[in-house]
């Protein structure tokens, strides 16, 4: 038997464990490097496998499959393993159990199909060369992000993978396909804390105060130029500020106001070159008139690039098992990824899993209280990433 049907029919007799793995984390969600009973269930699951996991950065789970026969060959896989502060919805049988928080954006399905994936490689190891690292990584969605902290603490070293593969769920993409984009996909992702202080007072003697409202509204707009009129216009950038707090009245004019906001875009020379003019404009603009700025960056995930020679295999690889036509290309994403960090040190392919069902109403984006999956996605993101993995070995 080929190794497409012997991964198919595997990813088959597994699906209702895999099934069974993701309601189980979806139903015990924990916070960014929180995720203790998490990757005490992961590690009990690998151990009933015959693999023997190594915790990493407290929460995070790491471990090897070597194929049975000779060769020096490495390929990491990643999951992440965190939920987001999200109440979900009510009335789902396998809904989260802990309050307030929810998987709200797949993690539950990449760390699910990784034990799935990585059961199927465990009954192949007799018949494959080389070596599968598997990552189950903490704390995605909270700076400074897990994949760096795993980095710093050598999983990328003893063995070193020559490649490293991740899978995301996406909601636009309807179950049964996968999408790739080669080269450069997610942005950076930088956070923005600025604080405006003025003097405040009677809303009636706007004289008499330096009004960080009127100020804060024109710093808004001046730091929009940065973008429009500074960054190259090939070059995607995004400035955006989703939260102003000023708590005066409608008679009271406040002190301060605080903004946050987020910065994006894909090149570095640019992002340190923003951040430094953003910096210098908003206070240069308080400072004329009359108040003070403090602008904080608190640089985030950098932005992630897929390996063009990599991702045009794993690409080729996916048509293989999955046929062409279900196959799509991804447009540049705006949005961040700690996968990015191991992106930028070893040859990555990041690539999307459609998990949409317009028939049965799973149409909900990621980050949403209502979001969900259509599981028959289960089946093919647990045999994809072992055929990929083991079709990249060489086998």
């Amino acid at each position: 038997m080929i190794l497409k049907e012997r991964i198919m029919n595997l990813a088959t007799s597994l699906y209702e464990e895999v099934v069974a793995h993701r309601q189980h984390i979806h139903a015990h969600p924990e916070l960014s490097f929180e995720e203790y009973n998490t990757a005490a269930y992961i590690r009990q699951q690998l151990h009933d496998m015959g693999i023997e996991p190594l915790t990493m950065a407290n929460t995070g789970v790491v471990a090897l499959i070597k194929g049975a026969k000779p060769s020096e060959e490495v390929i990491a896989l990643r999951a992440d393993i965190d939920a987001l502060p999200i109440q979900e919805v009510a009335g789902r049988e396998y809904g989260s159990k802990n309050t307030g928080i929810m998987h709200a954006c797949g993690h539950d399905v990449h760390s699910s199909s990784l034990l799935g994936t990585a059961k199927i490689l465990q009954a192949l190891k007799n018949e494959f060369a080389g070596t599968v690292k598997l990552i189950f990584q903490p704390g995605e969605e909270k700076l400074p992000g897990g994949a760096s902290i795993l980095i710093k603490e050598g999983v990328l070293e003893n063995p070193k993978p020559a490649s490293i593969l991740g899978q995301h769920v996406l909601n636009i993409l309807p179950v049964g396909k996968v999408g790739f984009r080669s080269g450069k996909y997610m942005a950076s992702t930088d956070e923005l804390y600025v604080t405006v202080r003025g003097r405040g007072g009677h809303g009636a003697q706007p004289q008499q105060n330096v009004d960080p409202i009127v100020i804060t509204a024109n710093i808004i707009t001046a730091l929009q130029q940065i973008v429009s009129r500074m960054a190259d216009p090939k070059m995607p950038t995004v400035l955006s500020f989703g939260r102003i707090e000023g708590l005066g009245a409608t008679n009271v004019i406040p002190d301060e106001v605080k903004l946050q906001g987020t910065f994006r875009t894909f090149d570095e020379t640019w992002r340190a070159e923003a951040h430094r003019r953003m910096k210098k404009l908003a206070e240069g603009m308080a400072e004329s008139m009359g108040a003070t700025c403090e602008f904080e960056v608190r640089k985030g995930y950098p932005f992630l690039t897929n390996e063009p020679a990599l991702t045009a295999q794993c690409r080729s690889f996916a048509e293989e098992y999955l046929g062409e036509e279900n196959i799509v290309d991804l447009d540049l994403w705006m949005a961040g990824e700690d996968f990015a960090y191991y992106s930028q040190v070893v040859d990555a392919c990041f690539y999307r899993l459609g998990i949409r069902n317009e028939e049965r109403g799973i149409t909900s984006p990621v980050h949403t209280p209502n979001f969900d999956i259509d599981e028959s996605a289960l089946k093919l993101s647990t045999g994809l990433m072992a055929y990929m993995a083991l079709k990249k070995l060489g086998n």
